[in-house]
């Protein structure tokens, strides 16, 4: 191909790839694109052309443009060319109903190649059966693909909803800085150092939380922002080092507030995006029973399998094992598998693998026949045990009943992982389903073991509620006369005025009223164990703020590229971001991070040790 004349230029496109149709048979069109596949059929050639729209045939015909057909016979695949020619309709037979523009074809007139293509390293296909590391590798070859481009085709599209959304409820989008102090709290921060200032760094936003805070200060009354955030954390499938939040903040609100907003957002978007009509309100439920019910915070809604807590009703039995542990204060809790009771043996030591997978030492099962319970322990149990164990579980003939025994620390946590491959491997989960729930009245504070402190459970600056504010005085009480914090304090009492928006299983918004008043800004930090100089050292410029007259304010921000992960039904969130890391937070295209030279480092007061 190395003969063939390379044009610099290309005749101006009249149509994009994915515009054609039988209306426009006859008439004179120019295309430009990718050759995306090449036949010579007997003399005549067929390319198939693409752009991000779609995809044109193009026939060559030395019988028609002999010069043509001679340049087209060396075309390859991915080659860039300016095709010009006439509109056809296919011959009688040969239309393809899969493509928009299947009825017609354009027979060429015309050909400039525009830019010669080496073979790619994978196939420019839908379906690739390539290594995710390859395809980050030569990422602009991997967004040519459909799949690709749809998503961020989706992407745009969502952004755009959410900014008409929002403007039409007068929201302002406000930009807030990248280069800002560090205040570590949680995850890493990404550092930046000052060349000017030495030895001191600026830090990346994980969130722009203290900023949209101070804008609620200063009168706006409605912020949102589609931003970056940056966390210098392990990654998996839905974490990148980078990713994008929508940043939504109101002033004189209360939850309801929220949740109407964020509501009307959400049903705008699967209206627009996916043509699916939800019904709002939205239900809610409790953190405490997300976590006891269903094991997660963020509970799957599209099938049944709550738990349920038989401690009590199993007190006091022959079976040791059960025995032994609630004494210790372990709880026996389980779920009730419909419909299960045919199972085999072979089956049931799969599923009890499948609960010590999820974190349980064993299983312990009952098979439902008619209103008896039958297992190898139950003759353990008394007749009445037997009985309410029935009733508990609201079980009908052909029911298994599986149970377990761990720590009340623990329990929850293995059950919800053991109720999503229930739900998984038995086929219940309703793909077709959209179970949206608000999970509600999160505790304030969590229990860090490593650390023998308290951390807030979503960030300092979140607001507990106004019946709660007592415990924090208890606590910080019980502090003052133990000269340390125990475990057990009144401040796990206390309850924040926090939200979750929970889509299928995911967390896909999170927010919460805020702490407006400096009093009980810095009880809070008291809570978290940050004394008045440290609060000052990294929060002070926002503590001055309040004390300037700051309206009770609050927000929530959805995670946007989990948000498009799920509207696309993509595996991971890397396959929704044009530039994505790996899971080492690397970018193979471009090999960063890399190594500076030595004069950056000497400007930048920095030695590599």
């Amino acid at each position: 191909m190395s003969e063939t004349k390379v044009s610099l230029r290309g005749k101006k496109r009249t149509h994009n790839c994915g515009e054609l149709r039988a209306s426009d048979i006859n008439k004179a069109v120019t295309l430009n694109g990718w050759v995306d596949r090449r036949r010579d059929l007997g003399g005549v050639i067929f390319i198939d052309l693409r752009d991000r729209y779609g995809k044109t045939q193009v026939v060559f015909a030395p019988q028609h443009n002999e010069s043509v057909y001679q340049v087209a016979k060396q075309l390859r695949g991915e080659d860039v060319i300016s095709v010009s020619g006439k509109v056809e309709h296919r011959p009688e037979g040969t239309t393809n109903q899969n493509l928009p523009t299947g009825e017609v074809e354009v027979l060429a007139d015309d050909l400039v190649i525009l830019n010669e293509a080496e073979t790619p390293p994978f196939p420019i296909d839908s379906d690739i059966d390539t290594s995710e590391d390859l395809r980050l590798r030569y990422r602009y070859l991997d967004l040519r693909r459909e799949p690709m481009q749809r998503n961020l085709t989706t992407r745009h599209k969502m952004a755009q909803v959410v900014r008409r959304y929002l403007d039409g409820l007068d929201f302002l989008e406000i930009e807030t800085p990248f280069l800002m102090k560090s205040t570590p709290e949680g995850a890493r921060d990404y550092l930046v150092p000052s060349r000017i200032h030495r030895g001191k760094f600026y830090a990346l936003p994980q969130s722009p939380q203290t900023y949209k805070q101070i804008l609620m200060v200063s009168g706006f009354d409605r912020y949102f922002q589609i931003v970056k955030c940056f966390r210098d954390e392990d990654l998996r499938a839905d974490r990148q080092p980078e990713f994008t939040q929508i940043d939504i903040e109101m002033s004189f609100i209360q939850e309801e507030d929220i949740y109407k907003m964020a509501e009307g957002l959400v049903k705008t978007l699967f209206k627009e995006v996916k043509g699916i009509d939800i019904k709002t309100p939205l239900p809610r439920m409790s953190y405490d029973e997300a976590v006891t019910r269903y094991g997660s915070d963020k509970p799957d809604l599209r099938f049944g399998l709550p738990i349920e807590d038989v401690t009590e009703t199993l007190r006091g039995s022959e079976f040791k094992v059960f025995e032994s542990a609630i004494q210790s204060g372990s709880l026996v809790c389980g779920v009730n598998l419909p419909g299960q009771a045919g199972v085999s043996r072979k089956q049931i030591d799969e599923l009890t693998e499948l609960a010590k997978s999820c974190g349980a030492a064993g299983l312990v099962y009952f098979k439902v026949v008619g209103d008896s319970l039958e297992s190898p322990t139950a003759k353990h149990f008394s007749a009445e045990q037997l009985k309410q164990l029935h009733e508990k579980f609201s079980a009908n003939n052909g029911d298994l009943i599986l149970l377990v025994t761990q720590p009340r620390g623990r329990i929850y946590q293995t059950l919800g992982l053991f109720r999503l491959e229930l739900g998984k491997r038995f086929g219940l989960i309703d793909e077709n389903q959209n179970a949206l729930l608000w999970v509600t009245e999160f505790p304030l504070l969590e229990w860090s073991e490593d650390e023998k402190r308290f951390a807030a459970m979503h960030h300092p600056f979140t607001s507990p509620r106004e019946e709660d504010v007592v415990n924090l005085d208890n606590g910080l009480k019980e502090y003052a006369e133990k000269k340390r914090w125990l475990s057990e304090n009144s401040v796990n009492k206390a309850r924040a005025r926090a939200y979750d928006l929970v889509w299928n299983g995911n967390e896909i918004a999170g927010g919460s009223i805020r702490i407006f008043h400096p009093e009980l800004q810095q009880k809070m930090f008291s809570c978290l164990g940050i004394s008045k100089e440290e609060a000052e050292k990294k929060f002070g410029f926002l503590m001055e703020a309040f004390k300037y007259g700051a309206p009770p304010h609050g927000g929530i921000a959805f995670g946007f590229d989990r948000l498009v992960m799920l509207f696309t039904g993509s595996k991971s969130i890397r396959d929704v971001i044009a530039f994505p890391k790996t899971s080492s937070a690397m970018s193979l295209m471009d090999d960063a991070p890399n190594e500076v030279s030595r004069d950056q480092l000497i400007e930048l007061h920095l030695k590599v040790i």
